[in-house]
């Protein structure tokens, strides 16, 4: 009679539920666990820090719209993991997390790295549990993708003792009959009252817009949206993390008009995105005050809760709501009736891009933080997926780099954490091999998780990473921060020790030069690292996220 541990019926749940890659790193009581993974066929990439493994995970996740999984050993290898999971729970994206635990049998007799797992991962995800049963392990593994994926995305967690990991039972005792089960994948529609007092509010509205976010991309609602905003007229904007839905060169994007546009927009149609600080609660003074705000949103919740007054709230999933909506626009709607709105946001879109024409300071040394920005975006691929992490550079990059395709832009997101840009990378380039990454650093952010150079050498994961050198964090025109100084580091040296391909720039016209090289030798195989010293003095304007500033 074959017998099976708890860490062989873990293993072979992951692979039930379609699991390709682990992210993790290495550790007890987790070494069977993994090794049970590989032996299933599953891609082992193991990082130099646990919170990398959790931030490949969301990149990976977001890329192909579907869970992730990562894993990390008992004590401080699962709390390593919760800075990753909590930017995963505010970011909405289903990271499957497993973590090694004390023995449950010894629980409370002060075992090794024993500490409340359960309740340090209860506030960073949206579901979590603990595993007591070795029979039942294929029925919480295939439950916590299900709670993952449904409604809205996020992180969950599966605690697993050490002693039942180890344990072994006859194959024929565990329940195996819900292992795999597809996930639910529901698209609720839209009540169809609201839809028509939405289609019924279009026809009165003279300047309507559209903000869109991360659920457009969780829904694969992309072509919908095209629709919608082609048959409509509407100007549309989307939030940094839900950039490419529609391309940012798009006749009806009229990127430099942003504020304006919120401004005078007599209606405000929120999709798939929380009105949180990113788009300033879509309220007053940035949004107009007498606008009709509508909104269309999976979880019934986030539009019960809206910290402004939702004038038309539509529950159901995006791609399903906007296809109801085209079908029922009929003559309703008539994109020439906000010809004259579309005109005004086009012109002023004109006159600004005619009037930021580069001026003395892009040729200046040390190289001003917009001319990297310039340069990067002369150089990328229309398809390349985009990952910026910084501050300065972050801001910089938001204003200048655009985006052309569906999830391809990639930042910290809505709870600012420092340090996702190269885990980002490396997960979005599992993901999606066959495209150009370019990860845009600053040097602050880069040195959390710079040794992830070497996890990307080690798998073979050619990316191409490119610092903005201001010699610490954010600007300092001044030199007044506490703490902000780092130095001038030559980051290309040590990713030259690591392996990797590295270039130093000093002078702007050679930054063209250097990425074209650069990504030469991504193409070869190799990580390249392009490591360019630039202004510390440059301060970008954007707009203000709280009541204080770095």
């Amino acid at each position: 009679m074959a017998e099976l541990t708890g860490s062989e019926i873990l293993a072979r749940s992951l692979k039930n539920e379609g699991t390709e890659v682990l992210f993790f790193l290495m550790g007890g009581p987790m070494l069977l666990a993994e090794a049970s993974c590989i032996k299933e066929g599953i891609r082992p990439i193991d990082v130099r820090h646990e919170q990398a493994a959790a931030f490949m995970g969301q990149a990976y996740s977001r890329l192909l719209q579907k869970p992730s999984v990562c894993m990390a050993a008992s004590g401080p290898g699962v709390i390593n993991l919760t800075t990753g999971i909590a930017n995963a729970l505010i970011d909405c994206v289903p990271v499957v997390a497993i973590g090694g635990s004390s023995g449950i049998k010894v629980f409370g007799r002060q075992t090794f790295q024993e500490i409340d797992q359960l309740a340090i991962m209860k506030g960073c995800t949206k579901w979590c549990d603990r595993i007591y049963s070795l029979k039942r392990i294929p029925e919480q593994v295939n439950a916590a993708f299900q709670k993952a994926m449904s409604g809205k995305p996020g992180p969950v967690y599966l605690d697993f003792p050490g002693d039942l990991l180890y344990e072994k039972i006859p194959e024929e005792e565990v329940d195996w009959s819900l292992s795999g089960r597809p996930l639910l994948a529901a698209r609720p529609m839209g009540e169809q009252k609201r839809i028509d007092e939405l289609i019924d509010a279009l026809g009165k509205a003279r300047q309507p817009v559209i903000v869109s976010g991360s659920g457009v991309l969780w829904s694969q609602a992309w072509d919908e949206l095209r629709a919608f905003v082609e048959k409509a007229g509407i100007p549309f904007y989307t939030t940094p993390q839900g950039r490419g839905v529609l391309p940012d060169d798009h006749e009806h994007s009229y990127l430099t008009m942003r504020s304006t546009a919120f401004r005078d927009a007599d209606l405000i149609l929120v999709v798939g995105t929380r009105m949180n600080y990113i788009i300033s609660y879509a309220a007053p003074p940035r949004f107009g005050a007498d606008a009709t705000i509508a909104r269309i949103d999976i979880d019934a919740d986030e539009i019960a809760s809206s910290p402004r007054k939702v004038d038309i709230g539509i529950v159901g999933d995006c791609k399903m709501v906007l296809q109801q909506i085209l079908e029922s626009m009929g003559g309703r709607i008539k994109a020439d009736q906000y010809g004259p709105w579309r005109k005004k946001l086009a012109d002023g879109d004109a006159e600004k891009r005619a009037a930021a024409v580069p001026g003395a300071s892009m040729n200046e040394v040390p190289i001003h933080p917009l001319r990297l920005c310039e340069e990067v975006k002369n150089f990328m691929q229309r398809d390349a997926i985009l990952v910026v992490d910084g501050q300065e550079i972050l801001n910089y990059g938001r204003q200048s780099m655009p985006t052309f395709e569906p999830g391809h832009r990639l930042n910290s997101g809505p709870f600012g954490t420092m340090g996702v840009g190269l885990p980002f990378g490396l997960g979005a380039k599992v993901a999606k091999p066959d495209k150009q990454v370019i990860v845009v650093h600053g040097d602050g952010s880069f040195g959390l998780n710079a040794m992830e150079l070497d996890t990307a050498v080690r798998h073979k994961i050619p990316v191409l990473v490119v610092i903005s050198l201001n010699g610490g964090w954010t600007a300092d025109p001044d030199g007044v921060k506490p703490g902000r100084e780092l130095g001038y580091t030559r980051f290309d040296k040590m990713a030259e020790a690591l392996g990797c391909y590295g270039e130093y720039v000093e002078q702007p016209e050679e930054i063209r030069p250097a990425l074209e090289r650069a990504q030469q030798k991504v193409d070869e195989g190799m990580v390249a690292v392009v490591n360019i010293k630039t202004d510390h003095r440059a301060r970008a304007g954007t707009v203000a996220f709280s009541s204080y500033s770095t």
